[in-house]
């Protein structure tokens, strides 16, 4: 089966109002690969700027909370996200999962609340170094997929991103053979999870792409896209990797 590239920008706590302009350039960049589906997510405080100056593009929260609604202070809920024109949202990022102790069962309730909202889910998992460096990766990696997952949904609303700890924002990546593995792994634990019907999930790798490495990753086996951090944050930076995701079909 043949899916869709899917290139997503994941802007973090980056960006005031002036960088509209730049989502503006991505986006009309983006137009000349029709082939690539191409998102951003945005701080929550430009989400609905951005919607209205991309209009039809597909713009993103980075987080929500798992309830719909209530008292928690400083949250974002996902039908908040929806109801000012979010069609996405990412949940699980590592810097989530370290940084706030979120556990698999958070990032699955996330991901339930999500989806309940109608919006797109891509889902984050991955190891950290020593995980990596004692060959425990895979078992790893397949316990977040098993315990963050949710059971039913509409499977081409969930896509799963395999970041690496250790790659994000250092410069490092894996070998493409490492790559492949771990997104062959995946594959095979969501088929054997949901039967044929796992065939419509995407796949993402994110940890330092940027347009030397994209086409290299990108055609890396069961690679469906990228989730991209810091080259998102420019159209220079971003569209050679949208570009190279175009070149793969």
């Amino acid at each position: 089966m043949t899916r869709r590239k899917y290139v997503v920008g994941n802007w973090k706590m980056n960006g005031l109002s002036d960088a509209i302009g730049e989502a503006q350039a991505i986006f009309a960049a983006a137009g000349e690969y029709p082939a690539v589906d191409v998102a951003i997510c945005p701080p929550f405080t430009l989400i609905g700027a951005m919607v209205a100056a991309a209009a039809g593009r597909a713009i993103g929260g980075q987080d929500c909370h798992s309830a719909a609604s209530g008292a928690f202070t400083g949250s974002v809920a996902a039908p908040m996200l929806a109801d000012i024109g979010a069609s996405l949202v990412i949940v699980g990022h590592s810097e989530r999962r370290e940084g706030f102790g979120e556990s698999d069962a958070d990032v699955r309730a996330k991901a339930e609340a999500g989806l309940a909202a109608g919006l797109s889910v891509i889902l984050c998992v991955g190891e950290p170094r020593d995980v990596r460096e004692s060959g425990d990766a895979i078992d790893y990696v397949l316990a977040q997929i098993a315990g963050s997952v949710p059971d039913d949904f509409d499977r081409q609303r969930l896509a799963i991103a395999y970041e690496p700890i250790w790659a994000i924002g250092t410069g490092l990546v894996p070998t493409v053979a490492d790559v492949a593995a771990m997104h062959g792994a995946i594959r095979g634990a969501l088929t054997a999870r949901f039967g044929s019907a796992a065939d419509d999930m995407r796949i993402l790798y994110g940890g330092s792409v940027n347009g030397d490495n994209a086409a290299e990753l990108l055609g890396a086996g069961d690679v469906d896209g990228a989730l991209v951090g810091g080259a998102s944050l420019t159209a220079a930076k971003f569209v050679p990797i949208i570009a190279a995701g175009a070149a793969l079909g």
